[in-house]
């Protein structure tokens, strides 16, 4: 269960909160019914709203290799060639905070596409239980299957109004690893941008590699925002890559949190750290900036 130790982690880390019917209706909103009401701590108060002014937004299907694919849309209402922005979410799915943080982006001018890449195991909001999210979703969804949904993405998004010239991904928790690994997977991402992604872990069949691994042939430059005390995710672990990456061609870069722990961008939890959340979004916005996304 590696590749979802550091977000289990964090949520066994924290199980008490005072803010009951709140919390509850919060969640039902967010995420539906299921494990999240029973095992996810949040903070609702904190959650920050998006609106849909001069956007548009909402779910289209993707169709891939026969399976429809649900993705989040939002993009700047009747414009085209826009800088495409892939949005990956951890593993709960894609939940109103992962819908959100891609209208932030449409704001900014992007096709923001977030896919709810779990389709093919189940409804991730639906498991009555952490570990039964993990051990019956999560741990059975192989990166190649990720990395064919992201390219059906990207060729829905040149067929509708995407500039995939200007191509960039981003990703939190399980997708911050995604981000990594799809980043070296396509040649034409730009620029990536990874918030507390795992770095190593235990291979499988369906994660036969890390990003440890591509870090040397790694062409696109990546940006890894990562918390300082984060649990899940050792400052060595951290090391290593970089001296991974020392080996290899690509321009990436780290900014740590000192006091930041896993999750600090997830502004619907008690993880989040809005100073660091902020400055965050500050830099991925301009990394994309810098590397022609924009």
């Amino acid at each position: 269960m590696e590749i979802v130790k550091e977000e289990f982690d964090s949520l066994t880390a924290k199980t008490s909160l005072s803010d009951g019917c709140d919390r509850r209706v919060f969640l039902k909103a967010a995420l539906g019914t299921g494990f999240a009401a029973a095992a996810m701590p949040v903070v609702a108060q904190t959650m920050i709203k998006t609106d849909t002014m001069g956007l548009t937004a909402g779910r289209v299907t993707i169709t891939v290799n026969g399976q429809e694919v649900p993705v989040y849309r939002a993009q700047p209402e009747g414009k085209s060639n826009l800088p495409v922005v892939l949005v990956v979410s951890e593993i709960f799915g894609v939940h109103e905070h992962i819908a959100d943080v891609a209208r932030r982006f449409a704001k900014q001018g992007y096709l923001a596409l977030a896919p709810e890449l779990f389709i093919r195991q189940g409804d991730a909001s639906s498991q009555p239980s952490m570990a039964e999210l993990m051990a019956n979703i999560i741990s059975k969804v192989p990166d190649a299957q990720v990395m064919g949904d992201l390219d059906a993405c990207v060729a829905w998004a040149k067929a509708n109004g995407g500039n995939v010239d200007k191509l960039a991904i981003t990703g939190f928790c399980w997708g911050g690893r995604i981000t990594w690994m799809y980043a070296a997977h396509n040649p034409s991402v730009k620029a990536g941008v990874a918030w507390y992604g795992r770095l190593i872990g235990d291979k499988n069949e369906r994660t036969p590699t890390f990003p440890i691994d591509i870090a040397p042939t790694l062409k696109a430059p990546v940006l890894g925002l990562y918390g300082g005390k984060d649990q899940g995710i050792s400052q060595e672990s951290i090391e290593q890559m970089k001296e991974a990456l020392a080996k290899g061609s690509s321009k990436s870069e780290f900014v740590v949190y000192a006091d930041a722990g896993h999750a600090f961008h997830a502004d619907y939890r008690p993880s989040y750290v809005e100073a660091d959340a902020k400055d965050g979004w500050k830099r991925c916005l301009a990394w994309f900036k810098q590397h022609g996304v924009a």
